[in-house]
């Protein structure tokens, strides 16, 4: 399960970016944008991040994933198409294969939503 790891990375980036602060903040959310040609299933990541994160800074942290759609473009027919997952990479028009990747690659934090801890 590669969302372990992934997790793992996310964590010691948010880390670093926390540490760094004068005020260490109290961080409740973290929005991810995770393409759906990556692989990463949003619920195992999910999981990972609440496993990994217990009685840590992010205990109390969740995420908000937005998954963006794989979308390729054809430059025989100067189009862009949605190829199915497993199934057809191609070209639906005159079956090239995809070569040219526009969305979906994705796996990047979008942002930290935080309150410094004397906020309330």
């Amino acid at each position: 399960m590669h969302e372990t790891d992934m997790t793992k990375a996310l964590i010691l980036t948010v880390r670093d970016w926390w540490e760094a602060q004068p005020e260490k903040p109290k961080i409740s959310r973290i929005h991810l944008i995770v393409g759906q040609f990556t692989c990463v299933e949003p619920a195992s990541l999910e999981f990972a991040f609440e496993v990994q994160t217990r009685n840590s800074f992010l205990a109390e942290a969740k995420l908000a994933i937005q998954e963006t759609p794989l979308i390729a473009f054809c430059h025989r027919c100067q189009q862009e198409y949605r190829p199915e997952i497993g199934l057809q990479y191609a070209c639906p028009q005159c079956k090239s294969p995809m070569d040219d990747i526009r969305s979906g690659r994705e796996l990047k934090i979008d942002r930290i939503e935080y309150s410094n801890k004397d906020e309330g």
